[in-house]
């Protein structure tokens, strides 16, 4: 058994034993989900992919049980009105008024989308509620926290208050105790704290950057800390405020906003606070109200911007049904076990060729009478187009072009020497959105046979570029922000055709930085002096570094003169052997070598230097 097989193997086991060890006890919380929540909407920068990665990642590490996971019906008008007013509701089928909302341009059919998808998550929100008040236990939903949202008016991507919604649902089911609304949301929950200004039956506790409003209610603890905080503030403050609240008010049902976008690499947020910062405010939440002796909880993800919030939930609740506290992998990894699973689903129903056997010698018609050949029919002569369309549909990643208002259509090219061509068109104006062509590399590497990407186009023709991110060279549009599900699927391609990884040629150092994290120069030296290059451009962003090195302001100190950029083949291993040959110690000893024997310093077309 290869080396890394025993780790898979391990690992799978402990998780086989997590589940078993799970069936013999109760499950300490309920989930809600829908798949439908992965559905991007334009220029919206939250992921789309938060509660699938979360779902995904307890489903791996083995604490959840099938029974345990719940899926959520879009709320009624009729629950929405008991919040909303009328003529808030009525001027919601106006596609102008929901962009108000939203901030941002709306067409009829993103219109539909949005309003599906928050009534979807009101409705996540009811049924967590009802969950965690029936069984007395907590009720995490992977969605909800639309806590800007007023009885006449939404703000702040928040079109339908679901906390208001989903406990005026409960009273009319009966229930009468009183409620305590925990928001540590970045942002201030001033529609939650609106809508029940009057109510004395449910208190509103709120810390944040900055209030929305001026508080005004009967029960309400609303405090804003200001702007760069850290976890020593942020933390003393809920320590020393929350258990006040607690003793004033003790409440007979928790609902928890756990929001993210506190953490200090939240892309929209503006604190500093640390992974275990945001785990140990997540503790001293989920122990103070479990001190309370039977009070249920409900945890909403509320706010959350960038592709690692789903991280910092994932660790909380694998704490909340393990009692300990798991690492999450990266969101590479995990995105890559998530189309890992969608294979298998695809594997068990035929769809990918689970019973093709495959020729270990890898040899294929051409070469065994070169010229006689039939043309090939599918893409790297194993995937069909149905196949893949079939692919694309259930990764909902053609659902997610069709949020952003395209109409996805397949084209297969399988007649280029240079390689298969997949794209992607919008059915609207004819033009790719991605594209991507291929083909299998025995030679680059010897001894490896290689995935070779010749040519990778992700663009959003319906995006515009700002002034935070400009046009990179060779960009006639922004970008789709699919690359990770594209290296992800490329991989699987990889592992189903025996190959041992990816190859391709970065045209320019901005293609190189961003492949960096999960790719690596084959040649050592190349790496190395790639990396003491990151380095002297460490300051600039990934735009103006780029264009640093194609105006020639990159200067080589070993040999005086203006650094060129350098294409090389970078590869990502998959297999064993080529992953102990790209990150084994004697490819880490070269990378140093070259790293300390070259230098890089940035100059400003004026003379004068920088030094990093």
């Amino acid at each position: 058994m290869k080396p890394t097989d025993s780790r898979r193997f391990a690992h799978r086991t402990v998780r086989r034993w997590r589940r078993l060890a799970r069936r013999w006890r109760d499950p300490r919380a309920h989930l809600v989900f829908s798949p439908e929540y992965a559905q991007a909407i334009s220029n919206v920068p939250s992921d789309p992919l938060r509660g699938e990665l979360i779902l995904a990642f307890l489903a791996y590490e083995g604490l959840l049980r099938p029974d345990q996971v719940h899926t959520p019906l879009p709320i009624s008008v009729r629950a929405l009105r008991t919040v909303h007013t009328d003529a808030y509701l009525e001027s919601l089928v106006h596609p102008a008024s929901l962009g108000r909302v939203l901030g941002l341009p709306v067409d009829a059919r993103q219109h539909d989308r949005v309003l599906h998808l928050q009534r979807l998550m009101v409705g996540g929100t009811r049924l967590a509620l009802r969950l965690a008040t029936k069984d007395r236990r907590t009720a995490i939903h992977l969605g909800g926290g639309l806590h800007h949202a007023h009885a006449d008016r939404g703000q702040g991507f928040c079109v339908f208050n679901d906390i208001a919604v989903g406990i005026a649902e409960l009273r009319r089911d009966g229930f009468t105790g009183r409620i305590l609304v925990v928001d540590l949301d970045l942002h201030d929950g001033d529609g939650t704290r609106a809508l029940f200004a009057r109510d004395a039956g449910v208190h509103t506790f709120s810390i944040a950057n900055r209030l929305w409003d001026e508080p005004d209610a009967v029960e309400s603890t609303a405090l804003a800390l200001g702007h760069e905080i850290g976890d020593e503030e942020y933390l003393e403050t809920i320590e020393r405020e929350l258990p006040q609240v607690f003793r004033e008010f003790p409440p007979e049902l928790v609902v928890y906003l756990a929001g993210c976008d506190p953490a200090h690499d939240d892309t929209l947020g503006d604190w500093r606070v640390s992974a275990e910062g945001m785990m140990r405010r997540d503790r001293f939440v989920a122990r103070a109200v479990d001190q309370l002796d039977g009070v249920p909880m409900v945890v909403l993800l509320s706010g959350g911007y960038g592709g690692g919030a789903w991280k910092y939930s994932a660790r909380f609740f694998s704490w909340l049904l393990s009692g300990c506290a798991i690492e999450p992998p990266s969101t590479e990894r995990m995105t890559l076990e998530r189309y890992r699973h969608l294979r298998e689903v695809l594997e068990s129903t035929g769809l990918m060729n689970a019973d093709v056997d495959l020729d270990d010698w890898g040899l294929s018609e051409e070469d065994v009478m070169p010229g006689f050949a039939s043309r090939p029919e599918r893409f790297l002569d194993f995937y069909s187009a149905h196949q893949i369309e079939v692919i694309l549909e259930r990764s909902g990643l053609f659902d997610r072009l069709r949020s952003m208002g395209f109409r996805p259509i397949l084209r297969l090219d399988l007649d280029n020497p240079s390689g298969h061509t997949l794209s992607i068109l919008d059915g609207r104006r004819r033009e790719p959105v991605a594209e991507l062509r291929a083909r299998r590399d025995r030679r680059a590497l010897p001894g490896f046979e290689m995935l070779r990407i010749e040519w990778l186009l992700l663009q959003n023709p319906r995006g515009r570029f700002s002034p935070d991110r400009p046009p990179l060279p060779g960009q006639r549009y922004p970008g789709l922000g699919m690359l990770r599900d594209s290296m992800a699927l490329m991989m699987l391609v990889c592992e189903r055709l025996r190959l041992d990884g990816i190859l391709f040629v970065p045209s320019h150092f901005h293609l190189a930085g961003q492949a960096r994290r999960t790719l690596a120069f084959a040649d050592p030296s190349q790496q190395g002096r790639f990396e003491s290059l990151v380095e002297a451009l460490r300051s600039l962003p990934l735009a103006e570094g780029t264009k640093a090195v194609e105006e020639g302001r990159v200067i080589d100190e070993i040999t005086g003169g203006v650094y060129a950029w350098e294409p090389s083949e970078m590869v990502l291993p998959v297999s064993s052997e080529l992953r102990a040959r790209i990150r084994g110690e004697e490819y880490e000893r070269a990378v140093e070598e070259a790293r300390e024997g070259c230098s890089f310093r940035l100059s400003d077309p004026g003379g004068s230097a920088g030094t990093s």
